[in-house]
Parts: C-alpha cells; sequence; structure tokens
C-alpha cells in the first residue's frame, strides 16, 4: 500500500519530522527492509531503535521513533514520525490504511491448521483472483499490520491468519483488518493455560465470528462441537465444513495415497469437485475444504482452486515428508505442537507404509494438564503401533534422550520417522540432521 508521511502522523497523533514522503509499505526488520517502506523500529529483546541508520542506509522513505529524532538521524533530508509507542503505532496505520483496501477480508484462526489453511486457502483464491496474504505466521499484533500494509496494487482478496495468546487479542486483530469473513479451523489444548483452559480458548477464538459484519461470512467446521456453536455468536450467514452430513462444504470418499496425501469428492453450494491434495495427512482434508469454502464464497472459481491444490506448498515444517539418503521417510511437521495437532501428525504417520514407525516428540507447550496431556499421547502413540521417542522433556513418562538421532540408529527404507514438538523446543534441528542437512 502506498500512503504519505503525514497520513502516518495523523493515524498516530505523532509528530512529523522532515519532508512529507511518500512510502510504500512497511518493515520492522531492517535486513530485509525494501528501498521506499517505513521503518518501524520496535522495542523488544533489542531495541530497534538501534537500526534507523541502517534501515535508512538500504532505503527506508520514513521511520517510526519513539525517541526525538536526532540531527544525525535526520541528515540529508530523512523523514521521521515521532510516536509514544512503534507498535501501537504501526497497528494505527494499519487500521488506518485499511479503509483503501474495498475487497473481501478473509480472517482465519484456529488452534490447530490455521497456517496451513491460509496456505491453502491463498492457492486455491490465487488461481482465479489476485489475492495476498501473511507470510509464514505473520498472524500478530506485528506481522498481521505488516502484511496489510505491504499489499500489492490490484489485490482483489485479502487473506489474514489471526493467532491469539490471550483473551482480546483476536478482537484487537480484527479491529485493524475489519475481515468479512471468517474461518475457525479447530478449538484445541494450545495457549489454554492462558485462557483458562479449552472453553477459555473457544472464547478467544469466537472473538473472530463476533466480529463480522451482518453481509459477511462465517465458515466453520462442521466436526468440531466447539466451533460449530460459534455460529450462535455470528451476525454474518454461516457455512459449514466437514464430513458431517450438516456440512455444506462436505468432504467424502477420503482415499490417501503413498504418502499420505489425500484425494477425496467435496460437495459445495458452488458444484462439486475432486480434490488432489499436494501434501500428506488425512486432516488436510479439512483444512482444504476450508481453504475452497474461502475460495466459494468470495466467487472464486472452485475447479481451478481445487486444481491448485494439488502443487501448494504449505509453510516450511508443517506436514513435510521427506527422506533420507538411505530411503527412510521423515515427516517434519516440527513448528509447533499441542494435543490434538500431535494426535493427528500420528495419525499420518500411521497411515505412511513402514516397517517402523518412530515418534521423536518435544514438549507440548502451555497447555492446561501437562502431566496428562502428554502420558495420552503415549498411550495413542503406542495404539497405533509407534514407538516414542522424547526429546527434552520427562513428561511423556520416558527417559528423554539428548541424541534423538543416535538413539534412532541406523534409518532403512522401511523406516518412518516423524518429529514434533512445540517451537521452543526446535525440533526442526533433529529433522535437519536426519536429513544429513
Amino acid at each position: 500500500m502506498r500512503f504519505r508521511a503525514h497520513e502516518v502522523a495523523s493515524a498516530t497523533n505523532g509528530r512529523l519530522h522532515g519532508p512529507d514522503v511518500e512510502i510504500d509499505g512497511v518493515s520492522f526488520d531492517s535486513r530485509s527492509l525494501q528501498p521506499g517502506q517505513l521503518f518501524v523500529p520496535l522495542v523488544a529483546d533489542r531495541d530497534g531503535h538501534e537500526f534507523i541508520q541502517a534501515a535508512l542506509a538500504r532505503g527506508a522513505a520514513a521511520f517510526l521513533t519513539q525517541l526525538p529524532p536526532t540531527a544525525a538521524a535526520l541528515a540529508g533530508g530523512a523523514t521521521a514520525i515521532e510516536v509514544p509507542d512503534t507498535l501501537r503505532a504501526l497497528m494505527a496505520v494499519a487500521a488506518s490504511q485499511r479503509q483503501q483496501f474495498h475487497g473481501p477480508v478473509i480472517g482465519v484462526t484456529g488452534s490447530v491448521g490455521k497456517t496451513s489453511t491460509k496456505d491453502l486457502a491463498w492457492a486455491a483464491l490465487a488461481a482465479s483472483r489476485r489475492t495476498w496474504a501473511n507470510e509464514r505466521s505473520f498472524n500478530n499484533e506485528q506481522g498481521l499490520p505488516t502484511t496489510l500494509l505491504n499489499t500489492p496494487p490490484g489485490i482483489e482478496v485479502l487473506m489474514l491468519e489471526m493467532g491469539m495468546r490471550g483473551l482480546g487479542e483476536i478482537a484487537e486483530l480484527c479491529a485493524i483488518a475489519r475481515p468479512t469473513i471468517g474461518v475457525v479451523t479447530r478449538v484445541a489444548e494450545a495457549h489454554s493455560d492462558r485462557v483458562g483452559g479449552i472453553e477459555g480458548v473457544a472464547r478467544a477464538k469466537a472473538e473472530l465470528i463476533e466480529c463480522l459484519p451482518a453481509d459477511g461470512c462465517a465458515i466453520l467446521n462442521a466436526d468440531d462441537a466447539r466451533v460449530k456453536a460459534m455460529a450462535e455468536v455470528s451476525a454474518a450467514p454461516v457455512l459449514l465444513y466437514g464430513e458431517g452430513a450438516d456440512a455444506d462444504v462436505r468432504i467424502s470418499g477420503l482415499q490417501l495415497d503413498e504418502i499420505a496425501r489425500p484425494t477425496f469428492r467435496l460437495d459445495t453450494p458452488w458444484g462439486h469437485t475432486i480434490v488432489h491434495l499436494g501434501t500428506s495427512g488425512r486432516h488436510m482434508a479439512h483444512n482444504a475444504a476450508a481453504a475452497l469454502a474461502c475460495a466459494g464464497a468470495v466467487g472464486a472459481d472452485l475447479a481451478e482452486g481445487a486444481a491448485a491444490l494439488a502443487d501448494v506448498g504449505l509453510t516450511a515444517m508443517r506436514m513435510e515428508v521427506l527422506r533420507t539418503a538411505s530411503g527412510a521417510t521423515v515427516l517434519n511437521d516440527s513448528y509447533n505442537a499441542n494435543p490434538t495437532s500431535m494426535r493427528a501428525a500420528l495419525d499420518a504417520l500411521a497411515d505412511l507404509p513402514a516397517t517402523r514407525r518412530v515418534a521423536v516428540l518435544g514438549l507440548m507447550a502451555e497447555i492446561s494438564d501437562a502431566e496428562a496431556e502428554h502420558l495420552a499421547i503415549v498411550e495413542y502413540a503406542h495404539g497405533h503401533h509407534i514407538d516414542v521417542i522424547p526429546y527434552g522433556t520427562g513428561l511423556y513418562g520416558l527417559p528423554p534422550v539428548a541424541d534423538p538421532v543416535a538413539a534412532l540408529g541406523l534409518l532403512a527404507g522401511g523406516d518412518a520417522v516423524l518429529v514434533k514438538g512445540s517451537r521452543v523446543v526446535g525440533l526442526e534441528r533433529v529433522a535437519a540432521a536426519l536429513l544429513g542437512q
């Protein structure tokens, strides 16, 4: 999006120093900033104000600052907007500029599957509509406004993933994005310790549906009772997706290929189609159904959207099926974990053809009853004839290992290994080591 420095000052109640330059997008990382962008120095573990000069050297058109700009920073005709809080200013600018976008804005949230659903929806929509969405998991109070403000010209549909770690956070993101369509994937034990348990998670996720306008659309998982119940708080019409008979967008005839990629029929209000997914995991069929519901809701071409899903790549470390040099299969789902996503990944491992299946599991962080949930996962894995190697935690009731690669031993063509844990564990390093990277 293009806007001027005086508009930033007006939206933030800030003070403009220097010329009223045109700005093309924003960045809070001086290393990846593109010429013409507004640099937003965030104050966290590092103070972004230390990188203002680096941002200007890379071609920043202007910068925000919580400190009176120095003469050195303004040398050569640089532009600064002085604000009380740079993060709040970023959010305010995004909320102000949102009014310049007149197409559908789709918000997607959920304890499980929101990033994969966003990736699939982006692909399905982009087959017939110019679409923009969050990169990676830019789904918080920094990433969402940055995504919105970096919307290129000519975009017809915005797809914005929304994360949360507490009550009120999705509502705050909605105040910026003002979504017209809302998607909720699943409610599960993720960040439940911060919101008083799983019912608190449901309340937090429902904030997206509560904010929708009456002429919008709520897209809800019919197979998750807590998500389905959100229809009661929606002022907008509701589309249900899933495998149940009451689903408006209904999955049937699901089959898996040799690496657990789903193929299924999808019946929708806009006709039916056969979907061949390019990513593994039975549960991905639900994410694809939600994605195609988004396409239908905005009037995009259903058949073209379904065809695009055969060749879509998900954000890294999500259900990646890879091969070692010895021919073993590695299922890298190491980006994050909670009990629901853990069971889905174990199901995917069980669906892979193998003579030995092993799960290298790290901590599931920020869940309410951590001990019971971890023990239940081991029981679930053993019920699927999957061995468990715990890494970094004793909560699984088994002795944790310091070196999972050594614990696995030599891998052969008949072996399949799942690598999964919460992001803080850093299990992507284990997956890389298994693949010789």
